[in-house]
């Protein structure tokens, strides 16, 4: 049986960044909601994580 793996936070979309304050994980600036969403669902593909509503907003990506 593998050990298992920590959940961590990978990144933080969102289109109001005057909601987001300093990090340690990148965050993506959108336009509008359209492109939170879009931007999300790439970027869920690309890092084999999961995307999570926030609110919205505002999305995470969290590795499981």
């Amino acid at each position: 049986m593998q050990p298992e793996q920590p959940t961590t936070m990978m990144a933080v979309i969102t289109n109001k960044p005057e909601n987001i304050q300093g990090g340690g994980m990148p965050v993506f600036i959108t336009d509008d909601v359209a492109s939170l969403q879009e931007v999300s669902s790439s970027l869920e593909k690309i890092l084999d994580a999961s995307a999570h509503e926030i609110d919205a907003n505002t999305m995470i990506i969290v590795s499981h």
